[in-house]
């Protein structure tokens, strides 16, 4: 900037509000640095979790005598951080080795439904029935009521099998099973829909006479 502008360094200084020590005092890089960064990198890599003063207690196992304050420095210089934690993902399978969770390959392959509970602006609480395609996400219902009994369930997808058609796999809640599981670990279970087509079907007979 001096040689640009053809001004002093006195000047210079001043106008950009740093003291004059700063442009005179050569930086003193320690000869350990660039392979204490090097091993701070390497420990960062190997363990993505850890924090700069996890780093700290390695390096001292490995011999280095540092302090937090030193690795901090040297850590954010890098540019290092750690990761944000990822949410905990649900178990895919039982205990006995069985998978319970199936990835949709296509349109129709997985619906699944589930309950929502919410209120009116009167305190009355009501619920919802929802399913969706978990292949094309596509929302097939919303059925509202103050009360959601079996029949209406069995009604809601019997008319959603004739209009849409009849997926291979429904996946339901737990509760719509807790007896028949009781003792079992809780969990997405899946039902084939050729076992209980035909209850389906009779049943949308029935309600349509």
């Amino acid at each position: 900037m001096c040689k640009e502008l053809s001004v002093s360094q006195r000047r210079a200084c001043k106008v950009l509000e740093q003291p004059r020590s700063t442009q005179r005092l050569n930086p003193y890089i320690p000869d350990d640095e660039p392979q204490l960064v090097s091993d701070i990198i390497r420990l960062a890599e190997k363990y993505g979790r850890y924090g700069y003063r996890m780093i700290t207690g390695l390096l001292r196992l490995d011999g280095w005598k540092v302090n937090h304050k030193r690795v901090e420095r040297l850590w954010r210089r890098k540019g290092l951080k750690v990761p944000k934690k990822q949410p905990k993902r649900r178990r895919l399978w039982l205990n006995d080795g069985s998978c319970i969770r199936l990835r949709p390959q296509y349109k129709n392959h997985v619906w699944s439904y589930d309950f929502i509970t919410e209120r009116t602006a009167d305190g009355r609480a009501f619920r919802t029935l929802n399913i969706i395609d978990e292949y094309s996400r596509e929302s097939l219902c919303i059925f509202v009521a103050r009360q959601i009994t079996t029949d209406d369930v069995i009604e809601v997808l019997s008319t959603l099998f004739i209009t849409v058609g009849i997926p291979e796999y429904l996946r339901v809640p737990y509760s719509m099973f807790q007896k028949q599981l009781s003792g079992q670990p809780k969990g997405v279970i899946f039902t084939e829909i050729d076992s209980i087509d035909e209850e389906f079907r009779e049943s949308s007979i029935r309600r349509q006479t």
